[in-house]
C-alpha cells in the first residue's frame, strides 16, 4: 500500500503537539471553539494509536520507541509524555462534569438555521450522540492506558492515576446510559410518507407495494420479535409494532437523548440523566457513530483488561442487543430482494423523510459492512459492495476529477446538512442542524474494513488500490499553515473550484483520518486471502523440489565432505519449512523451493560437466 502508516502517524503527532501545546499548557479547540466532542477528538488523535497499536504505546517509558519520542519531544521525555496526557485527560473530564454529573454537549458543532440568530446557551448544552460515542472510545482508551501504567515509585502520580480512573469510569457509565436513551424505534404504516419512501427504496423490481411490504415484513420478523426484549433506557418496543404486524419500522440512534426516553434504572451509579429533546426517529449518521463506539465495548482489549465494572457490563449487554439488531436491520434493508439490484446499489440513498445523498449511501454501506464483520456467514457478494464503494468514490469526486460547478463538491464543502428535530424553542432558540464533512475519510474507512473481510485476492487488490487513491486525495487536503501543517482539512487544496482555504485544524476530520491510519496498520497485519491457484502451484513446485532433492541425495556419496554436503543439509531444512508454511504463506514457500531447485540445477550441471571431462 502507498500509505506509510508509521511515517504518517509520527508526522501527524508532531503537528498535533505543535498545535495543542502552547506556553507549556494544553490548548483546546481548533477550527471551532472547544466542545465535548472536539476535545475528545483532539485527545484521540494521540490516545487512539497509543492504545491500539503496540509500537506506539506510551504508558511504559522503557519501551517507548525512539522515533515516537522524537515525534512527541515537545511534551517532554518518555516519563513526561504519559504524565502530560494524564493531566490533559483529567482536565477534559472535569471540564465536562458538573453537580449533575458528566455532560456531553455539542456546543460549537451546532449550527443555526436562522442566519440572524445564534444557538442559545441552553441549546449549546444539549447532549449529543457523537459525544456519547467518542466518550466511550476515549474512556476505554483511558482506562486501558491507566491499567498499563507503572507508577509505583511516584506517590503523586499514583494518586492522579487513581483519580483519572475513577472519573473516566464515571464518564464511561454516563456515556453508555446516554447511548441507551438515544436508541429509538420509529413505527409507521405502509401508506404513510415514511412507509412509501421505504418501500420505494427496497422495491427494485417494480412489484406491487403490497407484495413488497409483505416480503419486507417476513424478512424483518425475527428482528421485530427481538425488539420486544429492548427495555433498558426504553419503554420497550411500541405496542403497535408487536401487536400489529402490518406496521413497518426503522431502528437506530437519534441525534441525542430521545424526547420520550425514560431514565435508566439498571445503573445506580449513573448521574445526570437529563430530559431528552431529540426527535424519536433514527438518523443514519448518528446510528453509524453510535455503533462504532459501542463496538469498542466488546473488543478483545476491553475484555482482556477487564475495563468494565458490573454496572457497565449490564449496560453493555443492553447496548449489544441494540447494536446487533440495528446492524441486521440495515443490512437487510440494504440488500433486500433476490436476483435483483440491491436497494443500496440504487444510488443515491433516499431516507424515509425523502432526503437524498451519496453520503447517506456511504452510511448505509458502513452499516452493511459492520454487519458482515460480526456475521461472517452472511451470504453477500462482497465484490458488489466493493463496486458500490468504488462508484461512491467517483460520485463524491474523491477518485475522479471535479468539473466546474460540480454539485458533488457540496459533500465536502459545506457538507451534508442534517436537521436536528426537537431543537427549536430550547432556551427560546432557533432550530439547529448538524453538518457532515467526513465523506472522504468515511469512504476510506469502509474500503479498509471491507478489504479485511474479502477472501478473493482480486477483490482485495481492487480495494487496496482504491484505498491508495483515496489516501492520495486525503493527503492533498492537509492544511499548510505556520502551526499545525499536516493536519486536516483544507478541501480547497484538492478542489480548484473551492476558493476558501482553511489553516486551522479540524479535530473532527483529523481524528477520522487517524482512525483510517490505524485501520491501515490492522489491514497490513492481516494475512492476504488464500489463493487456491497459488496454493496448488506451490504444492506442485514443492513436489518437484522434493523429488529432485531425494534423487540428488540418493546419488551423493554419504561420506562426501565439503560444501555440497552442507548445502544439501541447508536445502533439506528449507524444504521442511516450505512444507510447514505452504498453506499460510504459499508464495514464500515457492521462494524457498525455488532456492532449492536452483541449487539442484547447479549441482546437476556441474556433475554433467565433470562426467564429460572424465569421458
Amino acid at each position: 500500500m502507498r500509505i506509510q502508516p508509521r511515517e504518517q502517524l509520527l508526522t501527524l503527532w508532531r503537528s498535533v503537539v505543535e498545535v495543542s501545546l502552547q506556553d507549556e499548557k494544553w490548548k483546546w479547540g481548533g477550527r471551532y471553539e472547544r466542545n465535548s466532542i472536539s476535545d475528545a477528538e483532539q485527545l484521540l488523535t494521540i490516545m487512539y494509536p497509543a492504545t491500539e497499536l503496540t509500537n506506539f504505546r506510551l504508558h511504559v517509558p522503557d519501551r517507548t520507541a525512539p522515533d515516537v519520542l522524537d515525534a512527541l519531544k515537545e511534551l517532554g521525555d518518555a516519563i513526561d509524555i504519559p504524565q502530560r496526557l494524564v493531566d490533559a485527560l483529567i482536565e477534559h473530564i472535569e471540564h465536562y462534569t458538573d453537580d449533575d454529573g458528566p455532560s456531553f454537549p455539542g456546543g460549537s458543532y451546532f449550527k443555526s438555521n436562522d442566519p440572524e440568530r445564534d444557538p442559545t446557551p441552553d441549546q449549546l448544552k444539549i447532549d449529543m450522540v457523537d459525544s456519547f460515542s467518542m466518550a466511550v472510545t476515549l474512556m476505554l482508551n483511558t482506562l486501558g492506558f491507566v491499567r498499563g501504567f507503572n507508577a509505583s515509585e511516584n506517590a503523586d502520580l499514583v494518586k492522579r492515576l487513581e483519580h483519572l480512573e475513577s472519573i473516566a469510569s464515571q464518564r464511561l457509565t454516563a456515556a453508555m446510559v446516554g447511548l441507551l436513551r438515544s436508541f429509538v424505534i420509529n413505527v409507521f404504516t405502509p401508506d404513510s410518507q415514511e412507509g412509501r419512501s421505504l418501500l420505494r427504496s427496497v422495491n427494485q423490481s417494480s412489484r406491487s407495494p403490497q407484495r413488497v411490504a409483505e416480503e419486507l415484513r417476513i424478512s424483518l420478523q425475527e428482528i421485530r420479535a427481538s425488539l420486544g426484549d429492548v427495555t433498558f433506557g426504553f419503554s420497550g418496543a411500541p405496542p403497535e409494532l408487536l401487536e400489529n404486524r402490518n406496521r413497518l419500522f426503522e431502528i437506530g440512534w437519534t441525534w441525542g437523548v430521545a424526547d420520550d426516553a425514560p431514565k435508566v434504572e439498571i445503573a445506580p451509579s449513573a448521574k445526570g440523566q437529563r430530559i431528552g429533546v431529540a426527535e424519536s426517529a433514527p438518523f443514519l449518521y448518528f446510528t453509524v457513530n453510535a455503533l462504532d463506539g459501542i463496538a469498542d465495548l466488546f473488543s478483545g482489549r476491553t475484555t482482556v483488561l477487564g475495563l468494565l465494572d458490573e454496572d457497565q457490563q449490564r449496560l453493555a449487554t443492553a447496548l449489544r442487543l441494540r447494536w446487533e439488531l440495528t446492524q441486521r436491520y440495515w443490512s437487510t434493508i440494504a440488500t433486500f430482494g433476490e436476483g435483483t439490484r440491491w436497494p443500496l446499489e440504487d444510488l443515491p440513498w433516499r431516507t424515509t423523510d425523502n432526503k437524498e445523498s451519496e453520503h447517506f449511501s456511504l452510511l448505509i454501506a458502513s452499516l452493511l459492512i459492520q454487519d458482515l464483520q460480526i456475521r461472517k456467514t452472511v451470504n453477500v457478494d462482497l465484490r458488489r459492495v466493493a463496486d458500490i464503494l468504488d462508484e461512491l468514490g467517483q460520485r463524491g469526486r474523491v477518485t475522479r476529477r471535479a468539473a466546474s460547478g460540480d454539485f458533488a463538491l457540496q459533500l465536502h464543502v459545506p457538507g451534508t446538512e442534517i436537521q436536528l428535530g426537537g431543537t427549536r424553542g430550547v432556551g427560546g432558540g432557533p432550530s439547529l442542524y448538524w453538518r457532515l464533512n467526513d465523506y472522504a475519510p468515511l469512504l476510506l474507512k469502509n474500503t479498509l474494513r471491507l478489504a479485511r473481510l474479502v477472501l478473493d485476492s482480486d477483490v482485495r487488490e481492487q480495494l487496496v488500490q482504491s484505498a491508495d487513491q483515496i489516501w492520495e486525495h486525503l493527503a492533498v487536503r492537509r492544511i499548510d499553515a505556520e502551526i499545525g501543517t499536516g493536519l486536516w482539512d483544507d478541501a480547497a487544496k484538492a478542489f480548484e473550484n473551492i476558493q476558501e482555504h482553511n489553516d486551522l485544524p479540524s479535530w473532527y476530520y483529523t481524528e477520522r483520518v487517524v482512525e483510517c491510519i490505524v485501520m491501515t496498520v490492522n489491514l497490513m497485519s492481516t494475512p492476504p486471502p488464500r489463493s487456491l491457484q497459488l496454493l496448488s502451484y506451490a504444492r506442485d513446485i514443492l513436489n518437484e523440489a522434493d523429488n529432485l532433492f531425494d534423487l540428488e541425495v540418493l546419488d551423493t556419496n554419504v561420506v562426501a565432505k565439503g560444501n555440497l554436503s552442507a548445502e544439501l543439509e541447508d536445502a533439506r531444512h528449507k524444504l521442511i519449512h516450505a512444507r510447514e508454511i505452504v498453506t499460510t504463506r504459499p508464495a514464500t514457500s515457492v521462494g524457498l523451493a525455488m532456492d532449492v531447485l536452483r541449487l539442484l540445477e547447479r549441482v546437476s550441471v556441474a556433475r554433467g560437466i565433470a562426467d564429460e571431462g572424465a569421458g
